[in-house]
């Protein structure tokens, strides 16, 4: 079957993420010796510069690990709201929802913390080993992909008026930068030089050194900043001017942690995500809908159909139960006796319905208040495909993926996301802006994720970690906000099922299929609406399964031919030690390495 490009095959080390400079600066650490942790951290921090429409080092990531040898952890770095981010203080604003842009809608920033929680406790490197490609590219520049051009041209109007800063930085010449051309950041490269001066100072000791750098975030020149920022009144997606929250006892309090993943089996393979304060158990419910004799076929209309409606009712249960502003029941949403219960609500026909279910008797769903876009509304209007900015930074986001396997057996999917160059002012002392998490939970009282000071607004990154057999052999993830665990099932189901390349899992051949995703129940981004009984489809949709689906009653529409997921994945067999990488062809950006 055809594919873009082979699945990559050798035995020291494989990287894949959604930026090539990031693929080969992983790979870069891993011939100097250093692990599939230190690799990943220093490709986070190359990511801040090239990819700063889709991440940030104010942002967030969560990662799963798998050290060899030893059990999967999920490492926590989703900063939580603020204390002084109440229902009560934003609803006396005026709000129904948390703003899309500005400082309100800003956590406790995540990203550096846990990057240097992972380097800690698992890297090998120096803090400066780790950072200098960072610093090398924000000095003399990155080539910039389209797409940091197509989304800094949206808020361009929005930048010369308002967030002068950030024109400084993305409107370097009056315009935004043109593909190809060089971007830099002298700021951000001046604030990790800093930082790093501040850290060496503490010691010798590499442990030593990396404690003084997450003390100089939270307590520091890098927190006195941040805190700054987040008193400045900004123009939001509201049309308003805000304030933030965030106090320098929320950063000084917060540290990244590390978590027992969730689980499904699934024959004999064991698939492992963040918990419910993340989006990503519903991959897993999505999982355990399948009936036992279930085979996955893409080019069959009724599969399709049948992973469409399992997609709706597990996105239907992950707005009643997920949260962290209450336990979500995950050991009874992710029971066989759940999911035969619903499994029974699929029949023939597409649900317009959002259905969440009951897992504990005597519990009701509860379920936030949402908008159905008009039938006027544009698809495009409406959020379909990859997350998108608005004229005023209206933005539902984009994200960052990144995994790595070593020769060791260490393995490591992470998604980084967040302090977008478009979701606040850039910091100028930092040349980075502050996140807009907190648009992700809800201004209405009693839900799973209602806003709620100390808890974590509930994400979408979500990335995934496979065993088989007990042994860690997979991980993989994308960006796409609502989409990831969407276009991750299809990319498992794929890798699964398809027929081994070379021995190893077919990689390539999953991420190259054509893929979709449906809308069907409220968006996790500001404005957050939904489009009951959609699909999109990717314009290499065979034409027969378009029109089965359609028959079915779903409200289809056709896609570019390659828009549908931005996925990457390494592999390993720990039978033969062989391991494997592929990336995304999808916007020609994502890139996998290895030897």
């Amino acid at each position: 079957m055809f594919t873009t490009r082979p699945t990559l095959q050798g035995t020291f080390g494989m990287a894949s993420s959604t930026h090539w400079l990031a693929s080969q600066t992983a790979m870069a650490i891993l011939e100097d010796g250093g692990n599939a942790y230190d690799a990943a951290v220093a490709a986070g921090f190359v990511l801040h510069v090239a990819e700063p429409h889709l991440n940030g080092p104010a942002g967030e990531v969560p990662a799963l690990l798998a050290p060899a040898g030893g059990p999967v952890r999920v490492l926590c770095g989703q900063g939580v709201a603020p204390q002084g981010a109440t229902v009560a203080h934003y609803t006396s604003l005026g709000l129904s929802l948390v703003p899309g842009t500005g400082p309100l809608a800003a956590a406790v920033p995540g990203a550096f913390d846990a990057w240097m929680l992972l380097l800690r406790d698992h890297g090998t490197r120096s803090l400066r080993t780790v950072l200098d490609y960072a610093v090398g590219y924000a000095e003399r520049g990155v080539p910039a992909v389209e797409r940091i051009g197509e989304t800094v041209s949206t808020v361009r109007e929005l930048f010369t008026t308002e967030w002068t800063d950030s024109a400084s930085v993305y409107l370097p010449h009056g315009r935004p930068p043109a593909p190809g051309e060089l971007l830099k950041n002298p700021a951000l490269a001046s604030t990790w030089r800093r930082l790093l001066a501040e850290a060496e100072a503490a010691g010798p000791d590499r442990e030593e050194q990396i404690e003084a750098a997450r003390r100089v975030w939270r307590e520091g020149f890098v927190a006195e900043a941040l805190l700054g920022a987040a008193a400045r009144p900004t123009l939001d997606t509201l049309g308003e001017r805000h304030t933030g929250t965030l106090t320098g006892d929320d950063l000084a309090a917060w540290r990244a942690t590390y978590e027992e993943p969730a689980s499904l089996d699934a024959g004999d393979w064991t698939v492992c995500k963040p918990g419910a304060w993340s989006q990503g158990p519903s991959l897993l419910q999505q999982l355990a809908l399948l009936p036992e004799d279930f085979a996955y076929d893409p080019e069959d209309p009724a599969c399709v159909h049948r992973l469409v409606e399992g997609t709706k009712l597990a996105m239907a249960d992950r707005e009643a139960w997920y949260g962290d502003a209450s336990p979500a029941p995950l050991d009874a949403l992710l029971s066989p006796e759940y999911a035969a219960a619903r499994r029974a609500l699929i029949d023939e026909t597409a649900s317009a319905r959002l259905r969440p279910g009951t897992p504990v008797p005597g519990t009701e769903p509860r379920l936030p208040p949402y908008t159905v876009p008009g039938p006027d509304v544009p698809v495009e209007a409406a959020g379909a495909g990859e997350p998108t900015v608005g004229r005023n930074g209206a933005t539902r986001g984009d994200t960052c993926h990144i995994d790595v396997v070593d020769r060791w057996g260490n393995m490591i999917s992470a998604t980084p996301s967040g302090g977008w160059l478009h979701s606040n002012p850039v910091i100028p002392e930092l040349g980075f802006p502050l996140g807009t998490r907190l648009q992700m939970t809800w201004l209405t009282p009693g839900l799973p994720g209602t806003l709620t000071p100390g808890r974590r607004p509930r994400t979408t990154l979500s990335p995934s970690l496979a065993l088989r057999d007990g042994e860690p052999v997979l991980a993989f993830g994308t960006p796409g906000g609502d989409q990831q665990d969407q276009w991750q099932l299809t990319f498992l189901l794929g890798a699964m099922s398809r027929p081994a390349v070379r021995g190893s899992l077919d990689l390539q051949g999953a991420i190259d299929a054509p893929n979709w995703h449906t809308e069907s129940f409220p968006g996790s981004f500001y404005p957050r609406t939904m489009r009951p009984a959609s699909v999109t489809v990717e314009g290499r949709m065979r034409g027969d399964v378009v029109e089965g689906l359609r028959e079915r009653g779903h409200e289809v529409t056709v896609g570019p031919a390659w828009s549908e997921g931005r996925l990457c994945a390494v592999a390993r067999d720990p039978r033969t030690g062989v391991l494997a990488a592929a990336a995304n062809p999808r916007g020609m950006q994502g890139y996998a390495v290895g030897r």
